[in-house]
Formats: structure tokens, sequence, C-alpha cells
């Protein structure tokens, strides 16, 4: 059990690493693991809507694919140009001593290969809590995320990935709750 405790403490740090990007951005501020969480409801989703896909497998590697990042830090696009990471590395290490280690690490090595419909689908559902966020971002008048909404577009590989996408852009972030707000007068609870 001291084995799992530790990595439950490890993935708990997550909770604490700032999303590097939005620096960037200028705007807006994520954890890891709050990204993790959204990634992992939009894979669920998807697992309803892709029947091939094995629901269990996909939101596992959801929930596993930043992992690392516990270890080697949340890196961004520039980051990324000049350091180098050994990511096998922290995962065999965050892995080593867990009965299920294995498993874990074989589901980030194959969310990282890109080529398994659950994989197609975990990176698409990576994308897309990105493309949220920019979206409301957008939404209530920052232009930065504009500039960044093509580019996480382009990388999405699912017809159900590019389907929620093209939905995403032509709602507002804020349809769900104004379609049934009633303003009531002053003094009425």
């Amino acid at each position: 059990m001291k084995h799992i405790v530790n990595f439950l403490f490890r993935a708990k740090i997550l909770k604490e690493i700032p999303r590097s990007g939005y620096q960037f951005l200028g705007v807006g501020e994520e954890s890891v693991a709050e990204h993790t969480f959204s990634t992992s409801i939009i894979a669920y989703v998807m697992s309803q809507l892709e029947p091939r896909a094995d629901a269990f497998k996909l939101i596992t590697m959801c929930l596993l694919h930043d992992l690392p990042e516990a270890t080697i830090g949340d890196l961004n696009y520039v980051q990324k140009q000049y350091v180098t990471t050994d990511e096998t590395s922290a995962v065999k290490d965050m892995t080593k001593n867990l009965p299920f280690g294995t498993f874990f690490a074989d589901l980030i090595n194959e969310f990282n290969n890109g080529e398994s419909i659950e994989a197609k689908l975990a990176r698409d559902a990576d994308q897309i809590a990105l493309i949220l966020d920019l979206k409301a971002l957008s939404d209530v008048g920052y232009h930065s995320p504009k500039k960044w909404l093509p580019y996480a577009l382009k990388r999405l590989d699912t017809e159900i990935g590019r389907n929620l996408a093209e939905s995403i852009m032509t709602t507002d972030w804020d349809e769900w709750w104004l379609e049934n707000y009633v303003d009531r007068p002053h003094g009425n609870n």
C-alpha cells in the first residue's frame, strides 16, 4: 500500500502544477489536474458517441495522459524547443512499484503513439478541452484565444472530435444557462 499511497501523493501534485501555455495566451489559468478532469469528461462523452471505443480504456488514458507532468512539469511549446525531458523514465519511475503499473505505463505509451481509436479520441479530447477554454475566453472578449484556435482545431484527428469542435465554435459559452434564464423582479425570490 505504501507504493500506491506514494503514487497518489505524486498524482495529487498535478493540482498544484499550472498549465504553462496560458502564460503566452495572456489570459486564463488552469492546473494540470483541472485540464485532466475536463479531458476525462470529454472522453466519456466521446466514448458514448463512438461504440468501437473501449470507454474504460479511453477515460483511463485521459486520466493518465499528463501524469508524467507530476515529475517533469508542464512544458509549453517554447520550452519544448530548448528543454529535453525523459518522459519514459518518469513513467517507469512512477509506475514501477505499482501492481497495475504496467497497465498505466502501457496506456500512457499508447496515448503518446496515437494509433488506436482510444488514443486518437483521447488526443482529440485533450485538444477539445483546450478549444473549450479558448472559445469561452474569446466569447467574453479576449482576442488572443482567436490566434490559438486554428492550431488546436487542425490537430483534431477524429470525425467525432471535429464534429464536437465545430459545434463548440458555433455555440456561445453561456448558452447552456441563458436558454432557461428568467429574470425576476427585485424582491421576488
